[in-house]
């Protein structure tokens, strides 16, 4: 049986579940950042 036992997981009390804070953080290169990727890249 390949399928996983989700039967442990439907049993968990969900209420216990600590609510998690689900911001999703974006850092973006800085264009110094890509520069010197780009000059990596083309050695």
């Amino acid at each position: 049986s390949d399928k996983s036992d989700l039967s442990e997981v439907e049993k968990s009390d969900r209420s216990k579940l600590k609510e998690t804070n689900s911001k999703k953080k974006k850092i973006l290169p800085s264009k110094g950042t890509i520069q010197q990727e780009e000059e990596c890249a083309e050695m």
